[in-house]
């Protein structure tokens, strides 16, 4: 589908392959898709996502189906850069559902904002809301939908086809789907059978950081690399573990892998 791929050469990194693009060329490529009336789905792995990725085949098969994939996380950018691979930024779930946002208002493209935190009133959840603060922003971006189901929702068959099938109707062009990695990702799977036009982004907390329910790090640590140190000061009981004893040593190792690429092979292709 991605006609525009043979520009560029994927780069390998802890089993899956990354585009070397900028989030400006992201979004100008869905633009681009979309005109032709081509669908497609945007994976953002960080360290978390790799790690998971490096130990379960049957799921890195799955995200190979994806159209894009881009590095979120600025460890797997250094380690690209640290093998000799061109990989030129991080680019981001929480940053791609503003500037495409921004994109579907000028073009006149609908979307669906899937996941958030649950509210008391069916208007009060995230997904509304963080509908409202992107409709405010980008002024003539359709809302075709939104939905905030109850956690676990996908493990009972009949409310996942009432998830699906109120997506499918609403036949939006975008579908931001935040209710964490893997979950988001197999739901995609599901409905890009029946939405063959549509792009769909699996964006995590971003539909939470648009809400105003999660504060996103100031820009100096997101630049740094250090969003996951702010995050995990909000959340230590909950991101301690994930952060501190099973992510930073894989990363860390993914450094290392790199470095022993670098000094024992020939320079890596830059795309």
């Amino acid at each position: 589908m991605l006609h525009t791929r043979a520009r560029w050469r994927r780069v390998p990194l802890g089993g899956l392959s990354v585009d070397p693009l900028t989030e400006a060329e992201v979004v100008s490529h869905v633009r681009s898709a979309l005109a032709r009336g081509e669908g497609g789905w945007i994976v953002t792995p960080n360290v978390d996502i790799l790690r998971h990725v490096s130990r379960d085949p049957h799921l890195r098969a799955q995200l190979r189906e994806a159209d894009l994939v881009v590095a979120d996380g600025t460890p797997l950018v250094w380690a690209a850069r640290l093998a000799g691979w061109n990989l030129p930024a991080r680019v981001t779930g929480s940053d791609l559902i503003w500037s495409l946002s921004r994109a579907l208002a000028a073009d006149d493209h609908g979307v669906f904002i899937l996941g958030g935190t649950p509210g008391d009133l069916g208007e009060d959840d995230g997904a509304h809301r963080a509908a409202l603060v992107l409709a405010d922003t980008f002024p003539g971006l359709r809302i075709a939908g939104t939905l905030c189901p109850p956690f676990g929702f996908d493990k009972d068959p009949a409310t996942l086809a009432e998830v699906c099938d109120a997506v499918v109707a609403a036949d939006p062009r975008m579908v931001y789907v935040g209710i964490g990695f893997p979950r988001q990702e197999h739901l995609i799977r599901r409905l890009r059978a029946a939405l063959p036009r549509t792009w769909f982004l699996g964006c995590g907390a971003a539909v939470n950081f648009v809400a105003g329910d999660i504060q996103r790090a100031n820009p100096a640590m997101q630049k740094a690399g250090l969003e996951w140190l702010d995050r995990l000061a909000r959340e230590p009981r909950r991101l301690a573990r994930r952060y501190l004893r099973e992510d930073a040593p894989f990363a860390a190792a993914l450094l290392a892998r790199s470095l022993h690429h670098r000094l024992t092979h020939r320079p890596a292709h830059r795309a």
